[in-house]
């Protein structure tokens, strides 16, 4: 345990060690992203996709390892019961910091199936880490101005094929797909500019989440809906690496997919995606009023290092 040294030092011993971790697993995980790209053939594919799972599961099992060792605290989590790693699931949460993926992948990894962001396109640079998310078919979503979509409707499309595609290669190995509905992190300003509609939430975009649905059918076990708080402050990357994250709060339960999302068309179909938005906003007000008890003062104090995660069962709210 790393607590003894001062938190700039802690963060510079656990960025190297994240550096170290991320080369280290790059470098099979290239090499597998190569030879699936050589030897297209169907019966090496899901082998070599369980392979490149495998190496990207054990970065994250080594990340969680130097995150115990710099973050004296430990992260109150409550998970669903009855989770498979055997399964397909689409995983919907808030979005607050980019420690949220940390807190994630630490919640889920071992009982589900690796976790597939849709990410921005231009993430695809952030050097090593953007070519292993591409190894990974991970889904780069692209973001267009209201000015560039009227110039060119067409571009409205470019998502939705992208969205198609990944899934179609998801249904061959288990896979979590991971959304972050509120399409970017949560802050004061952007909050205020939309007219705060909820307390601690950015409205929700339907449009991902609709075209997984339709583009997996019915293969999803079901939606794990992911609630992430931080009663004491949202952390930064930088305060993760110094052992400064504090107290995180993820609360986690199981819905079943409505069968018409699975079927019915999003982009078409308008009484269809009237009646879509209406689920997710319901979803996005039980999200709210459950922000409101983990935000609330008597929610902050909570045991200290010793609070373990915790797999409780299947709650609907």
């Amino acid at each position: 345990m790393l607590f003894f040294l001062p938190s700039p030092l802690r963060g510079l011993i656990a960025g190297l060690l994240l550096v170290v971790n991320t080369l280290f697993w790059a470098a099979p995980l290239f090499l597998l992203a190569l030879l699936k790209l050589l030897l297209p053939v169907r019966a090496l594919r899901r082998p070599l996709d369980r392979a490149l799972n495998a190496c990207a599961s054990g970065w994250i099992q080594c990340n969680n390892l130097w995150i115990r060792l710099v973050q004296r605290e430990r992260w109150d989590v409550q998970r669903p019961a009855g989770l498979e790693r055997q399964g397909w699931y689409l995983v919907n949460c808030n979005h607050r910091s980019w420690v949220d993926i940390f807190v994630l992948q630490q919640a889920f990894s071992g009982r589900i199936p690796l976790l597939k962001f849709f990410l921005k396109q231009q993430l695809i640079w952030v050097p090593v880490v953007g070519l292993a998310w591409w190894a990974l078919e991970f889904p780069f979503m692209k973001r267009h101005s209201r000015a560039a979509l009227r110039r060119n409707p067409q571009l409205r499309h470019e998502d939705r094929e992208t969205t198609r595609r990944a899934c179609e290669k998801f249904r061959h190995v288990p896979t979590s797909i991971a959304n972050f509905a509120e399409g970017t992190r949560f802050t004061p300003a952007k909050h205020q500019a939309q007219g705060q509609p909820y307390r601690h939430l950015l409205k929700p975009k339907a449009g991902a989440l609709a075209l997984a649905m339709h583009a997996m059918g019915t293969q999803f076990r079901s939606l794990i809906d992911v609630t992430i708080a931080y009663p004491r402050g949202v952390p930064t990357f930088w305060d993760l690496l110094c052992g400064r994250a504090g107290h995180a709060v993820l609360r986690a339960r199981t819905l079943p997919i409505p069968l018409e999302f699975s079927t019915g068309n999003y982009e078409e179909d308008k009484p269809f995606r009237a009646r879509f938005h209406r689920w997710l906003a319901q979803l996005w007000t039980e999200k709210d009023e459950l922000l409101d008890e983990l935000m609330a003062p008597g929610a902050q104090a909570k045991p200290p290092a010793e609070h373990a995660a915790t797999d409780a069962a299947p709650v609907v709210r």
